[in-house]
Order: C-alpha cells, then sequence, then structure tokens
C-alpha cells in the first residue's frame, strides 16, 4: 500500500509540473493558421524610451520601449533601462500604467528590462511575454511582484492581430512583435540581434505578404547595404531608431525620403 501511495504521489507531482510547465508556456501556432481578417481595427504606437528623442519635454536614455494602442487593449513592448524615466515618460504623455494590459520583453539586455520592476510595481495585472532565454532571475522577479509571464519559444499570437516571431537565435535571442493592420504588415524590434533582415523576412514567411508596411525600433547597426535590401524586401516605410546608429538612419533618410520617420521618445504613429 505504501509503495503504491508513493506511485499515486509521484504522478500527481509529475502532472502538476507539466501543467505549470505548459501554463508558463505560450501555444505554439503554425504560421498557417494566422487568420487573415479583413476588417482590421485603426491602431497607434508611441515611442515612450529612446535614446533618439522627438518630444524635447520628455527625458532620453539609452534604450527602448513603445506602447501599441489597440481598440481591446494596450501592449507595453519593451521597458528601457530606467522604471523612473519610462513612467515619468508614460504619465506625460497620457498613458497611465494601469492601461496597460500586456507586456512583451523583446530580449534580456538591461535596456530593454531594466524598467520592468517600477513598471510592475505601477500595474502587476499584466501578462509579461517573454523569451525563454531572458534570465531566471527576471522571472521571479515577475512572479514576485504578483504579475504572471509565459514564455514564447515559437511565433503565436499575442493579441488580435498582433504576433511574435517567436524566440529567433541571436547574440542573444529575441523576440520581435509583428502587427497586421490595415495598412500592411508592420514589424516592431527591440534590437533586432538576430539581424533586422532575417526578423523581416520572418514576418513576411509568417503573415504570407510580399511587401510590409513599416519596419521600426531598433535595428543593431547593421551595414548600409540593409537600406537596399529593404527595398528588395518590399519595406514600404521605415522608422529606425535605439541602437540603429545614425549612419544607418541617414542612408535610410536619403533612400526613403517622406517615408522615413524620425523615430524617437515621444513619437506617434496612427494607423487609420
Amino acid at each position: 500500500m505504501k509503495k503504491q501511495a508513493s506511485i499515486i504521489v509521484s504522478m500527481s507531482v509529475l502532472f502538476l509540473m507539466s501543467f505549470c510547465l505548459h501554463q508558463n508556456r505560450a501555444e505554439k501556432m503554425d504560421p498557417l493558421t494566422i487568420e487573415s481578417k479583413t476588417e482590421k481595427p485603426g491602431l497607434s504606437f508611441t515611442c515612450v524610451y529612446d535614446n533618439y528623442r522627438v518630444n524635447p519635454e520628455l527625458k532620453t536614455e539609452w534604450g527602448f520601449a513603445v506602447v501599441i494602442n489597440m481598440p481591446s487593449e494596450n501592449i507595453l513592448f519593451d521597458t528601457g533601462g530606467d522604471p523612473d524615466i519610462l513612467l515619468y515618460n508614460m504619465k506625460k504623455i497620457g498613458i497611465h500604467p494601469d492601461s496597460i494590459n500586456k507586456v512583451v520583453i523583446s530580449h534580456g539586455h538591461y535596456d530593454h528590462i531594466g524598467g520592468l520592476p517600477g513598471f510592475l510595481d505601477e500595474n502587476r495585472n499584466v501578462t509579461v511575454f517573454l523569451p525563454p532565454s531572458v534570465p531566471n532571475a527576471v522571472k521571479k522577479m515577475i512572479t514576485g511582484k504578483g504579475a504572471e509571464f509565459v514564455e514564447v519559444s515559437e511565433v503565436c499570437k499575442i493579441s488580435d492581430f498582433i504576433y511574435s516571431t517567436g524566440e529567433l537565435s541571436g547574440y542573444p535571442n529575441e523576440q520581435a512583435l509583428v502587427i497586421d493592420s490595415k495598412k500592411g504588415v508592420i514589424v516592431i524590434t527591440g534590437c533586432a540581434h538576430p539581424g533586422i533582415v532575417r526578423i523581416v523576412e520572418k514576418a513576411k514567411e509568417m503573415m504570407g505578404v510580399t511587401d510590409v508596411y513599416l519596419v521600426t525600433g531598433g535595428f543593431h547597426h547593421p551595414p548600409l547595404s540593409v537600406v537596399k535590401k529593404f527595398v528588395e524586401l518590399g519595406v514600404k516605410k521605415v522608422a529606425p531608431s535605439h541602437c540603429s546608429g545614425d549612419p544607418v538612419r541617414k542612408a535610410f533618410a536619403e533612400e526613403y525620403g517622406q517615408d522615413f520617420i524620425a523615430y524617437g521618445v515621444g513619437k506617434i504613429i496612427e494607423i487609420k
């Protein structure tokens, strides 16, 4: 009887461990199952943390964070490096932390996760989507603050019309966001450590499209040849910031003209 009880207890523990592991992992999606809905909503996204500045009333520091405003919910993508700067900029713009429903972390570098503890002090009622490679200390901090996290390994749905590329290999590994908007596919990157061209190619493959409406975020100092490659990939508009580098921003501005967007903290892009 004791042996049977021991077996039952062991099986119960294994079941609970398996259940908890499943709960903290995003459901894998076959790219072909991504729904293509005709009625896509309008949206906007606001840069709330960057080392480039558009609004002179806001604070700037090395790092990146953007708030995506959808009709159904608001998503914070990355959190910059300093929680005080993140929260100051958000409140100055008029975005209250409590209005955020989900947080997506691109990768584990301090300039993208440093603002997370302070943000969670303001709003713990969120789910944080992050790559499995993010340090365990960050995951423990999230649950310690009373929030939940989900590990994203594969392509998955974050919200209506918003998807993750899944964790792509790089130094470090990283995920990016892909938005199926009214005007076409939008790609938002944190630092693009896996390669900005590779991320755009992944987005096109996921969504089954031949061109991309907009790519924005950190491009991680790519070679100037990236400009020609973007044209070949059918990227219509670009808004590089954060770690993209001044030479690349200048090259994109010269090539894209009015389709180049000077991006930085305080910039709001609306898709109507």
